[in-house]
């Protein structure tokens, strides 16, 4: 196949990397998309760094074989400790969720003062302070797990009083650190923008590292000379670890489309 009308693939430890592919879509709807889902092995954020790698690197030999031409990887762990290691071993682009976030929120930051909300795991790793830190030193970051926001989101609980009250619970503590801009560091955490936002107030502007990751894919893909060529309708392929029922039902609402191309398979 043509590189350029080869498509762009997607992995994560399970249903989140779809709003990462949600937004792919939307800048690139020309563009043909693979998705790969490890709904049998997730969540990777209560692995060991070399657990992690190794299912990143079985991911991506997964995807290889497809004939891809840019590979995204939407899961905050797998870029916070795999990213690297992928990167240099396959030979076309590899974008990860965290350093487009974390350019955004330096570039969007007036006060210099900055939030990550996220899961346990990647605030533990630190992997966005660094990246900022490395921008900017002057920036002062502020970290904050909310592992709840997760499952409610996978409910289908996004808006409410419940949802409401748990967020200012959360965000209580983060919001006190004065910051203007907050990170939404989990790709869950989209779909809870509008209760996060008004939780925050307007004087906090919210990065979606989704829309980010699909600003860069696009960059990419015109530096590169790499933007698809072919006039019709695009591939769109999902692949799972695990059975595929609950990740239609859950993902057809992160996607916000009907989900087709299914088919469950094993990684090794």
């Amino acid at each position: 196949m043509n590189k350029k009308n080869r498509p762009i693939a997607v992995f994560d430890s399970g249903i989140g990397g779809l709003t990462v592919l949600k937004e792919i879509v939307k800048e690139m709807p020309g563009e043909g998309t693979i998705y790969l889902g490890d709904t049998a092995r997730v969540p990777y954020g209560i692995r060991s760094p070399e657990t992690v790698i190794r299912y990143s690197f079985e991911n991506t030999r997964f995807l290889f074989s497809k004939d891809i031409k840019l590979l995204v990887v939407a899961c905050n762990t797998a870029s916070s400790v795999g990213l690297d290691k992928i990167k240099s071993v396959v030979p076309i682009p590899v974008i990860g969720v965290i350093e487009p976030g974390a350019k955004a929120a330096v570039k969007a930051t007036k006060n210099k003062k900055i939030g990550i909300i996220g899961t346990e795991a990647t605030i533990r790793s630190d992997s966005y302070t660094r990246l900022i830190k490395a921008i900017d030193r002057d920036v002062e970051v502020s970290g904050l797990p909310c592992p709840l926001f997760v499952s409610l989101v996978e409910e289908g609980w996004t808006e409410g009083d419940i949802v409401t009250q748990i967020a200012e619970r959360y965000l209580k503590e983060i919001k006190s650190k004065g910051i203007d801009t907050l990170v939404l560091g989990c790709t869950h955490y989209p779909l809870l923008k509008q209760v996060i936002s008004k939780v925050m107030g307007e004087g906090v502007r919210l990065i979606d590292s989704a829309v980010e990751v699909a600003k860069e894919v696009k960059a990419i893909l015109e530096i590169s000379g790499l933007k698809r060529e072919q006039k019709e309708r695009p591939l769109r392929e999902f692949y799972v670890t695990d059975s595929p029922d609950r990740f239609i039902k859950v993902g057809e609402r992160f996607l916000e489309n009907k989900i087709e191309h299914i088919e469950k398979i094993t990684v090794s």
